[in-house]
């Protein structure tokens, strides 16, 4: 579970990489969610679109594909959505420390 300190810092990151998951009409696919599971475990931080014609809304796709790769959604505005995943073996993203309570 990421804290609001971690999101931010992500959010902060997701602003400078290129969006590469773009769901269209056909919707929700399996070549969507394999697409967006092998660039997680390459980046870590994923930026999609959902396109008008998906009849779907961004925060539902966003939440299905996150679901579906084992990641966690960032944030989703208007049409765009950042999922995030860390990669076990090589984390290629250092996260913020969360704070002890």
């Amino acid at each position: 579970m990421l804290t609001s300190k971690q999101r931010a810092f992500l959010r902060s990151l997701a602003t400078e990489i290129d969006t590469i998951v773009m769901v269209g009409k056909g919707g929700m696919s399996e070549q969507i969610a394999k697409q967006t599971d092998d660039a997680l475990a390459a980046r870590e931080l994923v930026k999609g679109k959902v396109l008008e014609t998906a009849g779907v809304s961004s925060r539902e796709i966003a939440e299905q594909i996150a679901l579906e790769t084992n990641s966690e959604v960032v944030q989703v505005i208007g049409s765009k959505f950042v999922l995030y995943r860390r990669n076990v073996k090589e984390p290629k993203i250092e996260l913020p420390k969360a704070r002890k309570r």
